[in-house]
């Protein structure tokens, strides 16, 4: 009786087609791609077109005391869009507007427009929009804002929350917040819509944001180098950080390399330990730098290029190295980062961890800010792999804390992470994490039994 109350509220409250009950078409919006996050089964999806539509869902959710899980693409890779037994799951995929002020060199834009259509907008008026996840092209601005999402060149250009100069945010009861604007400094009250930033839909629906744009860059200068192993891989990347920032530094261990090969022939050895991608739009000088670096931690080939054509083509076999893994079976992947100069001493310890769990991991990872995506793979229906597996993910984010790192660098702790972000964060600051939720959230509707 209750779903079919919230169903009939939710429907006079939002605009016709607004609201879908069909259990077929609601299977599509039950969770993200995070293979083994488990998800409930919602009363309804909520197709919100415009702010007053969250708003109108989110004051239905108060009344009936309603849990709301808000999904932007469904491209996340840690469960925090999985939907909860006897929610709502809001999507804001119809947002799609946007609107660019080249004076300004801002963007406005809705939560559910693409970061591939972003970067297209900003490019018509000679524009770029830095932040740049793998997944660009199937991405929603939403989705990056929610976890504060990096990508390949944040090395060098930073990641999502260094772009936001406002939101406008509703919260759980319906009021509609504006937080910052469009002036480049501002520093009136608390900053809170960095709070939003990374939130992962725990505080607010981030219905609009305004983002920076920077001129498009000067064209890049793209460096390969191969390695016997990933651990000199690890020691390139970090005396390549220590000469100098490049663009992009991007690593795939030679199992990520293979998989990329056996789905999508590129070119690639696949017979390497390890490949470095670098990529440099600075002084002309940057590419000998990083280059020399490469050699000086034995690098066992090095090449130098600037066909902008060859380049894109090194970066697109980087970026599908996610999808190619996933050929070989159900695979969790880890999120882990650690200071640059402890890279080694990671992916030495993803080495020792695969050995001893007997399981499959594959290593890509944005190398040149210490952030690295260990692919855990196993077999589904093989009951002591799955088993290993989960041993194996477990022990990754322990290695990782064991080096002063962190448990995400920008995929979110949804929920395959959330018993581990304890370890790193500590009761005291949960507690405090979990106090300012509950000013925010009272009745803990917004994506609860999350990590909060």
């Amino acid at each position: 009786m209750r779903a079919e109350a919230v169903r009939r509220a939710l429907a006079d409250a939002l605009p016709s087609g607004s609201v879908v009950v069909d259990p077929d078409v609601i299977e599509g919006y039950r969770r993200d791609r995070a293979a083994t996050a488990a998800a409930g089964m919602p009363v309804a999806v909520v197709r919100a077109g415009s702010t007053g539509d969250v708003q109108a869902a989110l004051r239905v959710a108060a009344a009936h005391r309603v849990p709301v899980v808000t999904r932007g693409a469904g491209t996340g890779l840690s469960g925090g869009a999985s939907a909860i037994d006897g929610g709502i799951v809001l999507t804001t995929e119809r947002m799609r507007a946007v609107t660019i002020d080249p004076h300004a060199m801002t963007a406005t834009v809705q939560p559910g427009l693409l970061n591939a259509e972003l970067k297209a907008a900003a490019r018509g008026h000679g524009l770029w929009y830095p932040p740049d996840p793998s997944s660009f092209e199937i991405c929603s601005i939403g989705g990056n804002l929610a976890t504060n999402a990096g990508g390949l060149c944040c090395v060098k250009y930073g990641v999502t929350t260094d772009y936001v100069l406002g939101l406008e945010v509703v919260l759980a009861d319906g009021r509609a917040l504006r937080l910052g604007g469009s002036t480049v400094k501002d520093v009136a009250g608390l900053d809170l819509k960095r709070l939003f930033v990374g939130s992962e839909g725990t505080l607010g629906v981030i219905t609009e944001a305004t983002l920076r744009l920077r001129p498009a860059p000067p064209p890049a200068t793209t460096i390969v180098g191969t390695f016997a192993d990933v651990v000199a891989a690890g020691v390139a990347t970090s005396a390549t950080i220590a000469a100098c920032r490049p663009a992009a530094l991007e690593l795939m261990d030679g199992a990520a390399v293979a998989a990329v090969e056996r789905v999508h022939p590129m070119g690639l050895d696949p017979g390497v330990g390890a490949l470095l991608l670098a990529q440099v739009d600075g002084a002309p000088h940057e590419a000998d730098l990083v280059a020399d670096a490469f050699r000086r931690a034995g690098a066992t080939y090095v090449a130098v290029g600037d066909d902008p054509e060859e380049g894109e083509m090194l970066m697109a076999a980087r970026r599908m190295a996610i999808p190619c893994v996933e050929r070989q079976g159900t695979v969790m992947i880890e999120d882990v980062g650690v200071p640059v100069p402890l890279l080694p001493d990671l992916v030495a310890a993803v080495t020792a961890i695969a050995e001893r769990r007997a399981t499959s991991i594959p290593v890509i990872g944005h190398a040149g800010d210490g952030n690295l995506h260990p692919l855990v793979c196993f077999d589904p229906t093989d009951e002591d792999a799955v088993a290993r597996a989960h041993l194996a993910f477990d022990e990754v984010m322990a290695a990782a804390l064991a080096l002063g790192g962190t448990v995400t660098g920008e995929h979110g702790v949804g929920t395959l992470k959330a018993r581990h972000l304890r370890d790193q964060l500590g009761p005291d600051v949960l507690d405090v994490s979990r106090a300012i939720k509950a000013a925010l959230d009272p009745f803990d509707l917004l994506n609860p039994a999350k990590w909060l």
